[in-house]
């Protein structure tokens, strides 16, 4: 063996190791049920994922961000609807095929993804997310849900988040036999406790969006019905007066219609 072939050889060896490592990595095709770090993974069809995209009624000034985002279909799909999109997905070699297909669908500018754990992620600025976890896990992340800007919409494929009641469920058909679920919540403002109004002291009770209390006024106390929220906008009834409006932090007003008509507006006392 002359001296060249000894030389070569190495070379040949690193060139066929990186030509193999190229070459699993376009091969790999994720197969349904396979372990992932919390979910095995399941996707979500196609037909559910615009139904969901739709109730969360997503535009091209929306930021989504998918919790556990497997092949990127669905943040591709926010991308096509001119959605700004981030897939935070653990495995990374997902991470790679879901790169290469919003490449392949011509979204790469507005669809991107990181490899990263759900849980340690800071996903503080979607105006949407969307997820397919486990019902212990949707509640894992329902306190930093809760903590998002009102207004932004969470939608999860199949699974509640236990007692707080969606806001909207969704069903799409897979074939005439059988229909897939989800479910829609928007992010209600923070309003319990006391504010104080042209018509008296009102007190709220929260519970997520559903509202609850009194209003005082003079020497009677009259109780708030139908009391709901959804994102910032608030309505209510007190005795034969039903109230809409909208809160901004500590202040909120609207207008008010039966027993009383014209605008009313409230100030939270205490501060919040």
């Amino acid at each position: 063996m002359s001296t060249l072939q000894i030389l070569q050889r190495p070379l040949f060896a690193l060139l066929f190791a990186a030509f193999s490592l190229v070459a699993g990595a376009a091969e790999f095709a994720p197969q349904i049920g396979q372990e992932g770090k919390d979910v095995i993974w399941v996707p979500t069809p196609q037909a559910l994922i615009d139904k969901m995209l739709d109730a969360a009624k997503v535009t091209p000034n929306d930021y989504v961000i998918d919790l556990g985002s497997g092949d990127g279909r669905t943040v591709i799909a926010a991308a096509k609807r001119g959605a700004k999109a981030l897939g935070i997905e653990y495995n990374p070699d997902m991470v790679e095929l879901s790169k290469a297909s919003a490449a392949k669908e011509g979204v790469s500018a507005k669809a991107t993804f990181v490899k990263a754990d759900i849980f340690e992620s800071d996903f503080s600025q979607a105006t949407v997310i969307t997820m397919y976890l486990l019902p212990q896990l949707n509640l894992k992340l329902r306190p930093k849900l809760l903590d998002l800007k009102p207004g932004t919409r969470i939608v999860s494929h199949a699974f509640t988040m236990d007692d707080w009641r969606a806001d909207e469920t969704i069903t799409a058909q897979d074939n005439p036999s059988y229909s897939r679920t989800a479910y829609l919540w928007i992010i209600p403002a923070k309003v319990e406790g006391t504010w104080q109004t042209a018509q008296g002291e009102i007190s709220f009770k929260q519970t997520f969006q559903m509202l609850s209390g009194t209003l005082k006024s003079g020497g009677s106390t009259t109780t708030i019905d139908n009391g709901r929220l959804r994102g910032d906008q608030i309505s209510f009834a007190v005795g034969g007066t039903e109230y809409t409006g909208q809160v901004n932090g500590s202040s909120m007003q609207g207008s008010m219609r039966g027993g009383n008509s014209g605008n009313w507006s409230a100030t939270r006392l205490g501060g919040r």
